[in-house]
């Protein structure tokens, strides 16, 4: 076995309910995301050929070249994936839709002389793939919204938090989830969407409205909104959805 290690970026994308479709749709489906997965690699000066890939059964695995760019691998590729993802899904019949779900990690591994890849941040990255959160987001997400991202603690402090071109540190929410034995935090994007809603300020109720009680009135404050209207109007409306709109004429 190979004991040098090497460090290298790795990216891995899971269908969403690629099962029960059958052998003809996987098929269709399999062949066009690794088409726009090699497109964004290259569209993001990555070399694809120079990527070892391995096969997930309804995903992939990919060991970016050693010396990667790693904020290359968020932007502009997710992005440069996720548009080519929703514009192939527009002409897709229902079975050859694809969304998928990104995990991003990096770290020391093992390459062996055939391209085998091997260690612990694989093991990462599967976990990662897997996560609960990453799930719940897509399956949640409007059917337009064809990408989940998810980064490992490690990947996003690395790259995405300094906020260097095209990242947006707010633009992801940290998040909890245990896999088998992997507990850990990372971090959540929906490509094209804003953050994923924080779940314990989600329920929250909004804000309450600025409210102006009108002069002379003996109802407690918030209980009528009052709001200028065109025509020299005053539009009054009650707490409970009444509207009295009086006309001020000039004399």
């Amino acid at each position: 076995m190979n004991d040098e290690l090497e460090y290298r970026a790795v990216l891995a994308v899971d269908i969403e309910r690629s099962a029960g479709r059958g052998d003809r749709a996987l098929l269709e489906i399999r062949a066009r995301l690794t088409e726009m997965l090699k497109e964004a690699f290259e569209a993001s000066g990555v070399d694809w050929s120079a990527c070892l890939r391995h096969d997930l059964g309804d995903g992939l695995r990919v060991t970016a070249p050693a010396g990667t760019r790693k904020a290359a691998l968020v932007h502009p590729l997710v992005p440069e994936l996720a548009l080519r993802l929703r514009t192939y899904n527009r002409g897709a019949a229902p079975l050859t839709r694809i969304r998928v779900r990104i995990a991003l990690h990096a770290g020391d591994v093992h390459v062996s002389p055939d391209g085998t890849v091997a260690g612990s941040p694989l093991e990462v990255l599967a976990r990662l793939l897997d996560a609960p959160p990453a799930r719940a987001a897509l399956a949640g997400a409007p059917q337009t919204v064809p990408a989940s991202l998810l980064l490992s603690g490690h990947f996003y402090d690395e790259t995405v938090r300094h906020g260097h071109l095209g990242l947006f540190p707010e633009d992801f929410r940290k998040v909890g989830f245990t896999v088998k034995e992997h507990t850990a935090d990372a971090w959540l994007q929906l490509p094209g969407r804003e953050p994923p809603p924080d779940p314990d300020t989600a329920g929250a109720a909004p804000e309450p409205a600025d409210v102006q009680e009108e002069p002379g009135s003996s109802e407690p404050a918030g209980s009528k909104m009052v709001n200028k209207a065109s025509g020299h109007g005053v539009v009054y409306a009650t707490q409970h959805g009444t509207q009295h709109i009086r006309i001020e004429r000039k004399h």
